[in-house]
């Protein structure tokens, strides 16, 4: 389906669908940020430790401490070895744990077992070399070329700002020639981290972009989607329409035995009922505007309940109270009013058998 069909943002069950097939949004600048603050951060609160080490490798180095024999070299490639491992373990050790924490920071922990199944497309050759020669392939290498670029340049700058720093070094004995390196070390890093902690934001911005961007619907497919999920929309009217016919025709049912109708008089009905020691107010059983009040009227006079026109009681009762419910305290009043008048009526009718 062509992008410019793809206009709708994704929805949550497509979002949902992307994450169970490994499809999150992942910026790898971030993940190098944080690597590269491990690393300064571990220079600068263990920076004296590392010097110490890197001393004494220079010295074993440099120092002719061990015998030039076979035992010698052994032995110094050993101590080399061990000194090594000593200054590098706290830095390495930091390095992976910001690469962990970046990935789940960002991933949230999203495992997929089926990105983990072999795919045609991942271990075909034909495939292999399209991909090597896509659009999205020469973007990231011209990305990668241009971050090298800025990155030899922030270098450049720096030692360039620190031109006397830089010629020193040699200068001393080793004593001093470590602790020069390492001071160039870390302000190299700290202004490569800054230049990487700017680019990691501006990517993490565009990866959730294109992020969502990739992740697009037609309006055909939102349509699709909601038809699965909730049903086909014409269905779903049409069970509504059912559903509000058959309570219209409970409703009327219950108008014949109400005790008054009380009208607009044009525009609403509502029909109310009390029957003493069931009901502890007068309740609605039926209401309506337009043409359902005309219906509820008619069934009324029908059946010989009485129509009573009062307009803000009506205009009250359609508002407040829905059917089925008992009318609320401040309207026993105005209610009570009516049913005695109907109650008043009911008797001078009964009181009159030639009527």
């Amino acid at each position: 389906m062509a992008d410019q069909d793809r206009t709708q943002p994704p929805t949550q069950r497509r979002l949902e669908e992307a994450r169970r097939k490994g499809q999150v949004p992942m910026s790898r600048e971030v993940v190098s940020a944080l690597v590269l603050a491990s690393g300064v951060l571990a220079l600068a609160l263990g920076g004296g430790r590392m010097w110490r080490g890197l001393e004494a490798v220079a010295r074993l180095c440099l120092g002719g401490g061990l015998e030039a024999e076979a035992d010698g070299l052994h032995a110094l490639g050993a101590a080399l070895t061990w000194q090594g491992l000593a200054i590098l373990a706290p830095v390495l050790l930091a390095a992976t744990s910001a690469a962990l924490a970046g990935g789940l920071a960002q991933t949230g922990m999203a495992v997929s077992p089926e990105a983990l199944l072999p795919k045609g497309e991942r271990i075909s050759p034909a495939a292999g070399f399209k991909r090597l020669f896509s659009l999205n392939a020469v973007m990231e290498l011209v990305r990668g070329v241009a971050k090298i670029t800025l990155l030899a340049v922030v270098v450049w700058l720096t030692l360039r700002h620190r031109a006397g720093a830089v010629l020193a070094v040699g200068s001393g004995g080793v004593a001093q020639v470590v602790p020069q390196i390492g001071g160039l070390c870390f302000a190299v890093m700290r202004n490569c981290l800054i230049f990487i902690g700017l680019l990691a934001l501006a990517d993490l911005g565009y990866q959730r972009w294109k992020y969502l961007q990739d992740l697009r619907m037609s309006v055909q497919e939102v349509k699709e989607e909601v038809k699965e999920t909730e049903g086909d929309p014409l269905v779903r009217s049409r069970i509504r329409a059912l559903q509000r016919e058959a309570a219209n025709k409970r409703m009327m049912a219950e108008v014949p035995t109400a005790d008054v109708v009380v009208t607009n008089p044009t525009h609403l009905a509502v029909a109310l009922r009390y029957r003493r020691g069931e009901d502890v107010a007068p309740r609605v059983v039926a209401k309506g505007a337009g043409h359902v009040a005309e219906r509820i009227k008619q069934i009324a006079r029908d059946h010989g309940v009485m129509v009573r026109e009062d307009k803000p009681l009506a205009r009250s009762l359609y508002r407040q109270v829905e059917v089925g419910q008992l009318i609320p305290e401040e309207l026993y009043r105005a209610v009570a009013e009516v049913l005695a008048y109907v109650y008043r009526a009911r008797r001078t009718a009964a009181a009159s058998p030639g009527r």
